[in-house]
């Protein structure tokens, strides 16, 4: 894929949360950042939430051909592992 894939979303303490995935060579590498911190999380494993978001994020991007058949086929495989 081409560019990382990015949302925000506010969590129950009024927190906005920014999460970037990057899906390259058969890998997926997660990104979060709080807005009440100044570093980004490359450590903290997924939620179910998180791969739900992303697996409809990546087959929006393939109905409009911004993403590989790989691309989903790879979210897929992940999100049954990790969930």
């Amino acid at each position: 894929m081409k560019r990382d894939i990015e949302w925000t979303e506010r969590l129950d303490d009024s927190v906005k949360r920014t999460v970037r995935v990057r899906i390259f060579a058969g890998k997926i590498k997660w990104q979060f950042k709080r807005s009440d911190e100044e570093r980004w999380d490359y450590d903290t494993p997924a939620s179910a939430d998180d791969w739900e978001t992303l697996d409809n994020k990546v087959n929006a991007l393939y109905r409009r051909r911004r993403a590989a058949v790989n691309d989903v086929d790879l979210v897929r495989i992940e999100k049954k592992k990790h969930v």
